[in-house]
């Protein structure tokens, strides 16, 4: 329902007229000049914020791809960050509410686990994880429940007995230079 575009045209509409006759309001009462300061000074106090709040986020997401799990939560952190900034520097006092809440870590991942809840309810969304040993599938999983299961199409695929589809080779390379293998004068052609 959120993601209806007849919801987001409404959005676009309603919100700029809602944002103008708050700073109308606001400015008949505190003078156009205080005004414009307060959508200022929201602006960069919110960037500043944004600023601490998203090396944390990145800090997160690192601590998370290092325990060999999906940094889902983290990521969508990030888009909310991001969305936040964009909220801070629109001008209006109602969008930096938002995008101040935003930044508020509790409200943030609250927000983001609700969001991810949501994409979970509506579909068959599923992701792998590898790196933290496998489950009876022969797929990683993790204990929020986010990672782990099969990729789609892929329990129609034959498996080995590794548990693991047969298109999938483990093993190392090393990129060797082609000069070092190739006489001079020589373009790859054989003789």
């Amino acid at each position: 329902m959120l993601f209806n575009p007849v919801v987001i045209l409404g959005l676009f509409i309603a919100v700029p007229l809602i944002e103008i006759v708050i700073l109308i309001q606001l400015g008949s009462v505190v003078g156009v000049f205080t005004t414009i300061g307060i959508v200022i000074a929201t602006a960069v106090i919110g960037t500043t914020l944004l600023r601490q709040q998203g090396f944390g986020v990145l800090a997160r997401a690192t601590e998370t791809m290092q325990s060999g799990e999906a940094p889902i939560e983290p990521v969508v952190e990030g888009v909310l960050l991001l969305i936040a900034g964009a909220f801070l520097l629109t001008p209006g006092l109602l969008t930096d509410a938002v995008g101040f809440t935003l930044l508020v870590p509790v409200a943030r991942r609250g927000a983001a686990r609700w969001l991810i809840q949501r994409v979970l309810n509506a579909g068959n969304v599923t992701f792998t994880t590898f790196g933290r040993g496998e489950d009876a599938d022969g797929f990683g999983s993790n204990e929020d429940g986010f990672g782990g299961g099969p990729v789609p199409g892929e329990q129609d695929r034959p498996r080995q007995r590794s548990g693991r589809p047969p298109d999938v080779i483990d093993g190392e390379f090393e990129r060797l230079d082609e000069k070092t293998h190739r006489p001079r004068g020589d373009n790859g052609k054989k003789h």
